[in-house]
């Protein structure tokens, strides 16, 4: 059991769930120097951010550099693996799923992964702050044509999509409150960078055309008045369906598995109280998204959630590469992965709609699955990555093979503590038993490499 005693040990296991869900995994050796510390501590280095000193965006771009997007996805990857900072780099992944911004439209790299940065310098602000960001964002301005938005000429995308899916949820607001919202955001869009070649990628830059703002009153959710965009977004922010709302997306994203957006107009909550404390704090706080995260990550309901979401393909990716640790150091060769989680069905920085990708089970059909544990049992290889060498010789040398029983539970103990069904425990008792005549080595290697093809390895 976890203590809340200042400076007292953690258990391993909530350690390893809570890295699985705030950050992208964590090793064996990481956790352990974690657990002398306690849980709510861990949560308090994960909430606070310091300056990543070591990931320095020159030697970056030197390793991983170049104009396709696949550099930029692979220098993205290579913050998930390292990064101490490991709830920054989840916030950026969950802010790009919920305000899904594809580059299928914008066709400038550059301005997708400024906004990226964006969601990682505020992804743990203030939601005013962050939707102002957002509001102001060349990429976003771009995919929902706000750059089309002109006084006396609303386009409403911006506007709808604003309270559809990035604050309130259906329900919560009427047609007029669109067309006003939109009216109150004309004028805003952004400077057409130069051509690529032949210098490269320029940013684009946000302005406001004074002279394309429509000035005139406007009424949204019952304000009166002269509204412009930062006063939409102050009334936004006071809102209890924006509170439960983005309290809910939390939920589904770090706790366990929801239905889908759509039905949450329909659908109540699998856990109503950890979303009314969660939506509580928004409330009191005025928006700041840290104090909910907090909140989540000390509940007794995110404790015991346990394997109860499916990994997203980048989430299933990223893992395995940590533990079989060969991107410790920046190297050649991480761009391949890039592409992997595409065949699994998640292609970062181009999301299929402006709704996002569909999470959950919707991850696992039959060819994604397959894809999934073929990329496990391949990284796992032959046991000489430096990651799962470790693992094998701790379990050759710390009495892991004495008997086939004590072959599962070491190698599911290093494999993040995984729990599995009776059917499962079984099957790799057996091949346990089986094997027992073969050198240890090969023995565990393939006893990792049968544990990633478990079904229960899906889930984090």
């Amino acid at each position: 059991m976890t203590t809340t005693d200042a400076g007292a040990s953690t258990d391993i296991r909530l350690l390893s769930h809570l890295y699985r869900r705030a950050g992208f995994g964590a090793t064996r050796e990481q956790l352990e120097q974690l657990s002398r510390q306690s849980y709510e501590d861990t949560v308090e280095f994960l909430l606070n951010p310091s300056l990543e000193v070591d990931l320095q965006p020159d030697v970056l771009s030197r390793y991983f550099g170049g104009e396709s997007p696949d550099s930029y996805v692979s220098i993205w990857i290579y913050r998930m693996l390292n990064s101490r900072c490991q709830l920054q780099e989840k916030m950026a992944l969950f802010w790009h799923h919920v305000f899904a911004t594809g580059l299928v439209k914008n066709e400038h790299i550059l301005s997708s992964t400024n906004q990226i940065d964006m969601f990682r310098r505020n992804g743990m602000t203030n939601l005013r702050d962050i939707l102002l960001d957002l509001s102001r964002d060349p990429a976003m301005l771009y995919w929902l044509d706000n750059n089309e938005n002109h006084n006396g000429e609303p386009n409403e995308n911006y506007g709808r999509e604003l309270l559809e899916l990035f604050s309130m949820g259906v329900g919560n607001y009427s047609e007029m409150d669109i067309k006003d919202a939109s009216r109150a955001f004309t004028g805003w869009t952004f400077g057409q960078p130069p051509p690529l070649y032949p210098h490269g990628y320029y940013p684009a830059s946000f302005v406001f055309d004074s002279n394309d703002h429509d000035g005139g009153e406007k009424t949204f959710l019952g304000h009166t008045g002269n509204l412009d965009g930062g006063d939409i977004l102050d009334i936004i922010v006071k809102q209890p369906a924006s509170a439960r709302f983005i309290s809910r997306h939390m939920y589904n994203f770090f706790v366990a598995d929801e239905p889908q957006v759509p039905t949450w107009n329909d659908l109540e909550p699998l856990d109503p109280q950890l979303i009314d404390e969660m939506s509580s704090v928004l409330l009191d706080s005025g928006g700041e998204i840290k104090s909910a995260l907090r909140v989540m990550f000390n509940s007794a309901s995110f404790k015991a959630a346990r394997f109860k979401k499916v990994k997203s393909p980048i989430e299933f990716v990223v893992g395995v590469l940590k533990m079989a640790g060969e991107y410790t150091e920046p190297r050649p060769g991480l761009m391949k992965y890039s592409t992997a989680t595409v065949v699994m069905g998640q292609k970062l920085l181009d999301p299929p709609t402006v709704e996002g990708w569909h999470t959950g089970k919707e991850w696992i059909d039959g060819g994604n699955l397959t894809e999934r544990v073929n990329f496990a049992v391949e990284e796992i290889g032959n046991g000489t990555s430096p990651g799962i060498l470790q693992m094998v010789t701790r379990m050759i040398e710390r009495g892991g093979m004495s008997s086939p029983e004590d072959v599962v539970n070491s190698g599911l103990d290093l494999m993040g503590q995984l729990e599995v069904d009776d059917s499962t425990r079984d099957a790799l008792v057996k091949f346990a038993g089986d094997s027992k005549g073969d050198a240890d080595h090969s023995r565990a290697v393939r006893m990792l490499r049968l544990i990633a093809a478990a079904p229960e390895f899906q889930f984090a």
